[in-house]
């Protein structure tokens, strides 16, 4: 049985293969009451648009919590995608206003971390606008692909390094007051 929150993407052999060596993944999350729903029209419209992108259906994107974005970083993604309702269009009234507050919130949690906040990208998009799900998931697609991978993993090794450096050099106390 296929969970009907994901929406089945056309993977190509380039995209299987690498080509180049690397394809970058990318996570969205798109309100079921217009983002996905204009997906879906993408869809059956047949617009096409890079394959890299895994859709969920969340019911609104005032729903999708900053750990679902920091996760997705953490489990390889390399790009976010929040789609919800246009301002003023949400049907929970403020929904898209708290993703929009979330978004600002991981832009600087994530360049702290040393992350580039184009990673993360919202967008407004109505159920009636099929190409701007085209246009949006291509556009990531391509600024992801400029940043090049993301390895947490040497990044928090680097960061693990600096720490060490620092305690060693001033002791316990240069961190906790840092």
């Amino acid at each position: 049985m296929q969970d009907d929150t994901v929406i089945p993407v056309p993977r190509t052999e380039a995209v299987q293969a690498g080509v180049g060596g690397w394809e970058p993944k990318i996570v969205a999350f798109f309100c079921n009451w217009c983002t996905y729903t204009a997906a879906d029209l993408a869809g059956v419209s047949r617009l096409r648009y890079a394959p890299n992108v895994r859709v969920i259906r969340v019911m609104c994107s005032g729903r999708v919590d900053p750990q679902f974005v920091l996760d997705a970083f953490a489990k390889g993604a390399v790009g976010v995608l929040i789609g919800g309702c246009h301002p003023g269009d949400c049907h929970y009234i403020e929904g898209n206003y708290k993703a929009l507050r979330r978004v600002t919130f991981l832009h600087r949690l994530l360049e702290s971390l040393g992350i580039e906040k184009e990673r993360l990208r919202l967008e407004w998009i109505s159920a009636s606008e099929g190409d701007r799900v085209r246009t949006a998931v291509n556009e990531i697609t391509e600024t992801v692909r400029q940043l090049g991978p993301l390895d947490i993993r040497s990044r928090n090794a680097a960061l693990d390094r600096e720490v060490e450096a620092r305690v060693h050099a001033h002791g316990e106390e240069a961190i906790l007051h840092a």
